[in-house]
C-alpha cells in the first residue's frame, strides 16, 4: 500500500503541457503516410540513428557523465552539439540527471527507477515531471566552466532544429519525417530502455546494490549500453562490454578514434574487476544488504516471536529493548529467539539471489543487523490483541 501511495505521488506533478513537443514528434512520424517513404529518407534515418546513438553513448554518457576518456575542446563541443540533435535536452541537464541516478540508483531518490515508480514512468514519464525539469548545475561544475557548453544549455533545441532543417533540405518532406523524426523517436526509446528495461530484464554479473542488468539485445540496439550491470560495477570505463563476446560498438569506435588521437586516455576496468574480485564499497554493501533483508518479513517474524514467548519473557525482552534505545540489535543478539532466521539462512538466501562477490559475508552480516533492527522495533511496541 505504501509503495502504491509513493508511486501515485510521484506521478502527481506531471506537467502535461511539457509533454506536447514529445508527443508531436511521435505524431509527426505518421506524416509519412502523405510524404511517402523514399530510399534516400530511409538511408538518412539509418545514418542519423547510429550517428546520434554514438553521440549519446560516447558523448553524453561515457565522456561527459563519467569522464571515461579524454579529448580536445573542439571535439568535446562537437560531441555535445551532435548529442543534442537527439532532442534529449542539454548536455548539462542530461549529465546532471545521470550522475544523480548513479548516486541513488534504484533507491527512493532515483529519478527513474522501475522498482520505485513503475516501468512506464521510469521509461519516459519522469522526463515531464516538474521536479525533474530544472538542471542541478552543482553536479556539473566541471562542465559549466565551458562557455560553449553553457550556450548549448541555453539553446538546447537549436542543434535538433538545425538537423531537422538539414534533413529537409537534403531529401524534402520525406527526409524530415522519415529521416529526422523517425530516427529521433528510435533514439529516444532505445536510450530510455536503458533506464527502464535494463533495470528489469537481463543478467547480473556484479553486486552493485541496484537492479542494473546486462542485456545483450539492448547492447546491440544502443552500441554497448546494454551491458548495464558491467557499467554500474565500474562506471568510469570507456568500454562496457567486459568480455570479448560482449559487443560494444561505441567502444570499438572510440578505439578507432584513439588510433588517430581524436580521443585518448581511455579508461578500462582493472583486472580484479574483470575477475569479479573487487571489494565492494560501504554504500553498495548497505544497499545489497537492504535488498537481502527485504526477503525476510520482519513484521511476520516479530509476530511469531511475540506469540512464542511467554508473557514474562516477552515483557523482559521489551524492557531490555526499551533500555537499549537505538541498540536493539545488540540486545537481540544475546537472546536466542524462536523464528529468528539464522545467519546460515541469510547466507543461503544471499548465495541464491546475489552474484558472486568477495563481500558476501559483509552483506550477510549487515542484512542480519538490519533485520534485527526491524524486528526489534516491532517487538518493542506491544502487539494489539484482537477481541
Amino acid at each position: 500500500m505504501l509503495r502504491q501511495i509513493g508511486a501515485k505521488s510521484a506521478h502527481e506533478d506531471i506537467v502535461y503541457p511539457s509533454a506536447i513537443p514529445f508527443v508531436l514528434v511521435h505524431v509527426a512520424c505518421f506524416a509519412a503516410i502523405w510524404t511517402g517513404i523514399t530510399w534516400e529518407a530511409l538511408a538518412i534515418c539509418f545514418a542519423l540513428y547510429w550517428l546520434r546513438m554514438f553521440a549519446v553513448t560516447a558523448g553524453y554518457h561515457r565522456y561527459f557523465s563519467h569522464r571515461a576518456y579524454s579529448t580536445s575542446r573542439v571535439v568535446q563541443f562537437l560531441l555535445a552539439f551532435l548529442a543534442q540533435t537527439s532532442a534529449q535536452k542539454s548536455v548539462l541537464w542530461w549529465v546532471a540527471k545521470h550522475r544523480h541516478h548513479h548516486l541513488h540508483s534504484d533507491t527512493e531518490d532515483d529519478v527513474h527507477s522501475p522498482a520505485r515508480s513503475g516501468f512506464v514512468y521510469s521509461h519516459v514519464g519522469w522526463i515531464f515531471a516538474c521536479r525533474h525539469d530544472a538542471t542541478d548545475l552543482t553536479r556539473v561544475a566541471d562542465l559549466t566552466r565551458f562557455p560553449e557548453l553553457m550556450w548549448l544549455h541555453k539553446l538546447e533545441l537549436a542543434p535538433a532544429i538545425a538537423l531537422g532543417v538539414l534533413s529537409f533540405l537534403v531529401a524534402g518532406w520525406s527526409g524530415l519525417v522519415v529521416g529526422f523524426f523517425w530516427s529521433t523517436v528510435l533514439v529516444y526509446h532505445a536510450t530510455f530502455c536503458i533506464n527502464s528495461l535494463a533495470h528489469v530484464s537481463g543478467s547480473k554479473r556484479y553486486v552493485t546494490g541496484d537492479d542494473s542488468r546486462n542485456n545483450w539485445f539492448l547492447a546491440l540496439l544502443t552500441m554497448g549500453e546494454g551491458w548495464h550491470n558491467n557499467h554500474h560495477a565500474y562506471q568510469s570505463s570507456a568500454r562496457q562490454g567486459f568480455r570479448w563476446w560482449e559487443v560494444d560498438a561505441t567502444n570499438y569506435a572510440l578505439r578507432a578514434l584513439s588510433w588517430i588521437r581524436v580521443v585518448w586516455d581511455m579508461k578500462s576496468p582493472p583486472a580484479h574487476v574483470l575477475r569479479n574480485e573487487q571489494k565492494l564499497g560501504a554504500r553498495v554493501i548497505n544497499r545489497a544488504a537492504e535488498q537481502l533483508a527485504a526477503h525476510f518479513n520482519s513484521e511476520r517474524i516479530a509476530l511469531a516471536i511475540a506469540s512464542a514467548l511467554h508473557g514474562a519473557e516477552l515483557s523482559a525482552l521489551r524492557e531490555a529493548l526499551a533500555r537499549a534505545h537505538h541498540q536493539a540489535t545488540e540486545v537481540l543478539k544475546t537472546w536466542h529467539l524462536p523464528h529468528m532466521p539464522s545467519r546460515d539462512e541469510f547466507l543461503a538466501e544471499a548465495r541464491a539471489m546475489l552474484p558472486k562477490t568477495r563481500s558476501l559475508d559483509d552483506i550477510v552480516d549487515r542484512a542480519h543487523e538490519l533485520l534485527l533492527e526491524a524486528v526489534g522495533m516491532r517487538l518493542a511496541v506491544p502487539v494489539p490483541q484482537s477481541s
